[in-house]
């Protein structure tokens, strides 16, 4: 019987050999790539005071000006001494509040495939002309105060891209010598710089692809890349001033050497077919494993005598059955993660976005002023309980000074209030309330079904680095699988879903696979921790061959 189950271990062995040889050592490299990240100057946008003077034409008589009838929502933004009204166009066509995203084991996507979102339109404050090519300019702006830091709290950030004259182009907008003074300023201070990298290219990514993947999690971002010798790319997010990404020609190489041996890349051909793949092999390197511990336990080791063939199989015996705990810790996390992944059901429909009437879209900034009290640095458009609230930020009394959230792990909520558009009153604990309202319009149950909300300014178990976004809002119901939403007030998006039994598979992913039950130690320990146990993997799995070849010789 022993003898049947060694020829069976033998068999089951050669099968997993090389995925498993392909996972260990990918999986080796995984702490290298958290630290060889491009070299950035910070990820943080500071907080502007508005330059009021600058607001001489309405919001409202803006849209006007150009036939905008609604628009989704509103900002301010500046590029150098410049402000515009980022006005986000309204999307139709997207289904309904709570169709799929809410339900339990589906993988809400941030962007619907039915639906693509609109470029948002950059209205002059100065003077309510449109900025040509507003979105692809202040891409590059955030980018490279990303990428080389600078004063951009009213001092020029000099730059250079194409000539001033191709861009128009390519906008099919009026020529360069009838710009508007404002965003001709603007144009020439992204386009034109005294120092620094030259752009080489700017593309908006609507979708994930092999550099930019959904580990990632915002979209749309734009991707603008600078002409040097490390070919840097930059990913940032318009709409929030946002850095989300950072990847050079040194880390391409590794993270593709990781997509292909560890998650399979070469596979996305097959759809959730790659999903099926893993998993079987995660199984029974998981049954493979456990029968080498079975037969471990259940027979002695012969003695080496000089013999080569049995001197190996001893290394092996014991390299195994040193690496045997973490091999089933991996290969059940990860067979665990597949599944998961395969039975969810990504759903890219998304709830109605508040679109707002441009006729009741103008506001007194000397009042929105009189009831935020601080100096205001940025506003937008809420809707809570049917009512319109302005979003007015607030510029802080002091910064966290964060350089890197994924380092950090945590994030403070910035000062804001909500000010009723119809009579500028201030709602108490606004930004709680919005968090509610924006839950129960991803999920579809009544705001009075809330059992708990509360502020998340770190991440944990729960909500974790992958989920990208801080600080968030936990928005808890009752019901089966004690369903919780993860909602972002600063944007108006759900950041994540989970519920009990996505939870078990997070923290079993991320406690047996990423080996994160060693963070006392802190990072630096549990990459080593991680890396050495790899190591011992490809040991395992090397004796194993050479056994398994010998044998046969």
């Amino acid at each position: 019987m022993k003898k049947k189950l060694y020829r069976l271990h033998r068999q089951l062995s050669i099968i997993i050999a090389i995925p498993l040889f392909l996972w260990a050592s990918s999986g080796f490299m995984h702490p290298l790539m958290t630290n060889i990240r491009p070299a950035i100057a910070t990820q943080g946008w500071p907080a502007v005071a508005v330059d009021s003077s600058r607001l001489r034409v309405s919001l409202a008589v803006a849209l006007r000006m150009h036939h905008l009838d609604s628009f989704a929502n509103v900002r301010l933004v500046h590029i150098d001494t410049n402000w515009f009204y980022q006005v986000q166009p309204m999307r139709r066509g997207v289904a309904a509040p709570g169709a799929g995203a809410g339900r339990p084991g589906v993988v809400a996507a941030p962007v619907s495939p039915a639906v693509q979102p609109t470029v948002p339109v950059y209205l002059s404050c100065t003077n309510g002309n449109v900025l040509p090519a507003g979105d692809w300019l202040y891409a590059q702006y955030l980018a490279r105060h990303f990428l080389e830091g600078g004063d951009v709290g009213g001092q020029r950030m000099e730059m250079r891209a194409a000539p001033i004259h191709v861009v128009l182009a390519s906008a099919h907008v009026m020529p360069a010598e009838t710009v508007p003074d404002c965003c001709g300023a603007a144009t020439e201070c992204v386009l034109n710089p005294a120092r620094g990298a030259k752009v080489a290219n700017v593309s908006l990514l609507n979708g994930y692809d092999n550099e930019y993947k959904s580990i990632n999690r915002l979209l749309p971002v734009y991707r603008v890349s600078f002409d040097r010798p490390d070919g840097i790319r930059i990913y940032v997010e318009t709409t929030q001033d946002r850095f989300s990404f950072a990847m050079d020609n040194r880390r391409a190489v590794f993270d593709e050497i990781f997509r292909l041996f560890h998650t399979w890349g070469w596979l996305d051909g097959l759809g959730k077919g790659r999903m099926v793949v893993e998993l079987i092999f995660a199984l029974l390197a998981f049954c493979t494993v456990s029968l080498g511990v079975f037969l471990f336990f259940s027979t002695r080791a012969a003695k080496a005598k000089n013999n080569p063939l049995v001197r190996t199989r001893r290394y092996h015996r014991y390299t195994a059955i040193v690496a045997s705990l973490f091999t089933l810790f991996w290969s059940f996390s990860g067979g665990y993660h597949a599944f998961t992944k395969l039975v969810s059901k990504e759903d890219g429909s998304g709830p109605v976005p508040a679109n707002f009437a441009a006729a009741g879209a103008g506001f007194d900034y000397s009042r929105l002023q009189a009831a935020a009290v601080r100096p205001i640095t940025n506003l937008s458009l809420a809707r809570i309980d049917g009512q319109a609230y302005w979003r007015v930020s607030l510029q802080s009394a002091r910064t966290d000074g964060r350089k890197d959230l994924m380092k950090d792990g945590k994030a403070s909520f910035a000062p804001v209030v909500y000010v009723r558009a119809a009579d500028y009153a201030v709602l108490p604990e606004g930004d709680r309330s919005y968090a509610g309202a924006l839950a129960s319009m991803f999920s579809g149950q009544p705001a009075a079904g809330v059992v708990s909300v509360t502020p998340v300014t770190a991440f944990n178990d729960e909500y974790n680095f992958t989920d990208k976004r801080l600080p968030v809002w936990r928005v808890s119901y009752p019901g089966a699988g004690h369903p919780r939403y993860y909602v972002e007030t600063s944007s108006g998006q759900l950041a994540a879903f989970m519920n009990d039994a996505l939870y078990a598979e997070g923290y079993s992913f991320s406690v047996f696979h990423k080996h994160h039950f060693m963070d006392w130690a802190g990072k630096t320990v549990r990459d080593g921790s991680t890396m050495f146990w790899a190591v011992i993997q490809v040991l395992m799995v090397t004796i194993g061959l050479i056994l398994y070849f010998r044998f046969r010789k």
